[in-house]
C-alpha cells in the first residue's frame, strides 16, 4: 500500500525530523529532487532555459535550492516571485520548463498563477499551487502539471479532487524521513497478491461460498452480472434468490437458484446464508411493498458479511446512527444514493464523505469516482485509483458488489476487500474496451486481473 498524509500529518513528519536534521539540509534534499526531476522533464541541460515561480515558505525554498543546483548544470535559471509575472514564455526567449514552487500543501486561500504558453510542461513541487492539500479543491488559476514531485508520501489533495488531474505523473521522492501514523492508504496490484489468500488445496466449493439476493421476476439482469463476478473473483459457489422469481428462469449461468417468495423472504434467504461467507444484497430487487423490511432484516441478521448495493440501498433509507448488524456490512453507493443515504452529496473529499456514511452508519463504506475511498466506522481509509471512464455504463455497480462478495467470502476483512474490489474492477476496466465496454465484458477481465497480480 502506497501511505497518504494529511496536512497535519506530515507537519508533524517535519517537526519530527527537525528534532534531528536541520531545515536546511532537508530542504536541500527536496531541492536536489526537485532538479533531478527536472533535468530529466527538459531531457538535458545544455541550452535549456527553465523559470522557477518561488514563494516565501518551505515550498519556495525548495525552488531556490533546485534553481541554483540547475544553474550549476549550466541551465539559465530566471527565479520570479507568486504574482511578479502574468504570463511565462509567450514572449522573449524560449522556455523550456517552468517549476511552480509557489505554494504548499498548506496553502489556503485563491491564488491565480500566471499563463505559460502552450507545449511548456510544468513541474509542481509537493502540489499544484492552489490545490488544497486535503481536500484538492482547486481555488483560484491553477497550472495543470506534467508532473508532481512531492515527498515522503502522497497527499489526499493529489489523489482526489481536482488534484488527481491537476498534478500530472505524481512521483514521491524519499528524502529520509519516517512516514510515522497515518490513516490513509492506496491500493495496488501488489496487495492483491498480499491480502486474498490462495484457495486450500483441501477445501471444496463451500469454503468460498457467496449468496446474491437480487433481481426481480423479469429483471434478472443485475442478478446476472453480480453472480457471474462473485464466480470470477474466485466464489467456489453462488446461490442466487431472485424474490418471487422461479427458479427455472433464473440466467442461464453456474449460480444455483433458490426459491424466494415475492414477499417475506428474509427468513429463507438467512438460512441460505448458513452455508455461505458471504452475501450481496439489493441488485435490481426493486422497490416495490416490503423490500426495504426485508433487506433491513436480511442486513441486521445476516450470520456473515453482507455487500448492500444499489436497490438495496434505497432499502435502508437514510441512515440517523448506526445500525445494529450481526456481521460486518458493506455499503457502496453512488453519489446519488449517498444523498439518500446521508440526506446530503458526498462533494468532491472523498475520503471525508467516506468517514461520514461509515460513521453513521457503522458500516464500512465504498463511495464510488475516479478515485474510490472506503472507511471504516474507526475513520481508517483504503482508496481506489485505477478507475476509469469506462466504466460509466449500466450495470458496472452490480459487478463489484459481486466482486466483494467472492473477496469476502475468501477471507478478506471488510474494509480490505471493498478497496481491492474497487480496485479490480478498475483495473478491469481498463483492460477493455476504450469504447463500448459493457458490464458483462468485466468478470472475465476481473479473473484475468486477478491471475496477474498472482503471478507477480
Amino acid at each position: 500500500m502506497q501511505p497518504v498524509l494529511t496536512v497535519t500529518e506530515m507537519q508533524a513528519v517535519d517537526a519530527r525530523a527537525q528534532a534531528d536534521t536541520p531545515l536546511e539540509q532537508l530542504v536541500e534534499r527536496a531541492g536536489t529532487a526537485v532538479a533531478g526531476a527536472a533535468l530529466e522533464l527538459m531531457g538535458g541541460a545544455y541550452g535549456r532555459r527553465a523559470v522557477l515561480v518561488c514563494g516565501k515558505g518551505n515550498n519556495g525554498a525548495d525552488g531556490r535550492v533546485a534553481a541554483r543546483l540547475l544553474a550549476g548544470r549550466g541551465v539559465r535559471v530566471t527565479v520570479v516571485a507568486p504574482g511578479e509575472v502574468d504570463a511565462l514564455g509567450m514572449s522573449g526567449p524560449p522556455v523550456d520548463l517552468v517549476v511552480d514552487a509557489a505554494f504548499g500543501t498548506g496553502f489556503r486561500g485563491a491564488y491565480d498563477a500566471p499563463r505559460v504558453a502552450p507545449g511548456i510542461p510544468v513541474l509542481a513541487v509537493d502540489i499544484p499551487s492552489g490545490v488544497e492539500g486535503d481536500t484538492g479543491r482547486a481555488t483560484g488559476t491553477v497550472l495543470p502539471a506534467t508532473a508532481t514531485v512531492t515527498f515522503v508520501a502522497l497527499k489526499p489533495g493529489l489523489v482526489q479532487g481536482d488534484g488527481a488531474t491537476l498534478a500530472g505523473d505524481v512521483r514521491v521522492v524519499d528524502i529520509g524521513l519516517p512516514v510515522g501514523s497515518h490513516r490513509v492508504d492506496v491500493v495496488d496490484d501488489g496487495d492483491v497478491a498480499d491480502l486474498v489468500p490462495d484457495r486450500d488445496p483441501g477445501g471444496n466449493k463451500w469454503v468460498a461460498a457467496v449468496l446474491v439476493v437480487a433481481g426481480s421476476p423479469g429483471m434478472t439482469g443485475a442478478a446476472a452480472l453480480s453472480a457471474r463476478a462473485a464466480y470470477r473473483a474466485g466464489a467456489g459457489m453462488v446461490r442466487l434468490g431472485v424474490p418471487g422469481g422461479d427458479p427455472d428462469d433464473l440466467p442461464a449461468d453456474e449460480a444455483v437458484g433458490i426459491t424466494l417468495p415475492a414477499v417475506g423472504w428474509a427468513d429463507l434467504a438467512l438460512s441460505a446464508a448458513d452455508r455461505c461467507h458471504a452475501v450481496v444484497a439489493g441488485p435490481g430487487l426493486g422497490r416495490g411493498t416490503g423490500v426495504g423490511a426485508e433487506v433491513r432484516a436480511l442486513v441486521a441478521s445476516s450470520p456473515v458479511p453482507v455487500v448492500v448495493d444499489a436497490d438495496g440501498l434505497f432499502a435502508l433509507g437514510r441512515l440517523d446512527g448506526a445500525v445494529a448488524t450481526r456481521s460486518p456490512v458493506v455499503l457502496t453507493p453512488h453519489d446519488g444514493e449517498y444523498a439518500r443515504l446521508c440526506d446530503s452529496p458526498p462533494g468532491p473529499d472523498r475520503i471525508d464523505a467516506a468517514r461520514r456514511l461509515a460513521a453513521a452508519s457503522g458500516m464500512v463504506a465504498l463511495v464510488k469516482g475516479p478515485t474510490t475511498a472506503v472507511a471504516d466506522p474507526s475513520g481508517r481509509v483504503l482508496l481506489a485509483r485505477s478507475g476509469t471512464p469506462s466504466l460509466a455504463t449500466a450495470g458496472t455497480g452490480d459487478v463489484l458488489s459481486g466482486v466483494i462478495g467472492a473477496l469476502l467470502a475468501r477471507g478478506v476483512p471488510p474494509l480490505e476487500a471493498a478497496a481491492l474490489g474497487a480496485h479490480l474492477h478498475g483495473r478491469a476496466g481498463a483492460l477493455g474496451h476504450r469504447s463500448g465496454l459493457v458490464a458483462g465484458d468485466l468478470p472475465d477481465l476481473v479473473a484475468r486481473v486477478l491471475d496477474a497480480a498472482r503471478r507477480t
